[in-house]
């Protein structure tokens, strides 16, 4: 059963001219997570980056940020506004559970491969190969 309010939530950082607001807000609770819209007010400077979004939003929710996942924030034309999505897992071990890996690496939770691009076109070319048939009847196919 999925529980959801429509309540929009203001959260003003004093010291900059930021203002967070959260609407769409909804608990998931078959995720074990909190899920909503997130609106940044930020007139005159730069985007937050997304450490810094996933911090302020770990403390307005009483919570580590490490159970914090922002993403998708696009600036409106103009800029001063941008809108993404977040959501706040109830444990670490439920957003390992749940969320896509490549997130997983971005908030740090996974080491990052390390592997190339060119170890894995290698690898798959030399899959390719025929396999299993005489080597002059290879190269006459070929």
């Amino acid at each position: 059963m999925v529980c959801c309010s429509l309540l929009t939530s203001f959260l003003l950082i004093k010291g900059d001219n930021v203002l967070i607001q959260t609407r769409k807000f909804m608990s998931n609770r078959l995720l074990f997570r909190k899920q909503m819209v997130v609106d940044i007010l930020h007139p005159g400077r730069c985007v937050l980056s997304l450490k810094d979004i996933r911090e302020r939003l770990a403390k307005a929710y009483k919570t580590s940020p490490d159970v914090v996942y922002a993403f998708g924030f696009r600036t409106q034309f103009g800029g001063g506004k941008s809108t993404g999505f977040a959501l706040i897992y109830d444990s670490l071990d439920h957003a390992k559970k749940f969320e896509p890996k490549y997130r997983l690496v971005r908030n740090g939770q996974l080491p990052a491969p390390t592997k190339g691009r060119q170890l894995r076109k290698q690898r798959k070319n030399k899959a390719k190969k025929v396999r299993g048939t005489k080597p002059k009847k290879a190269k006459t196919e070929g």
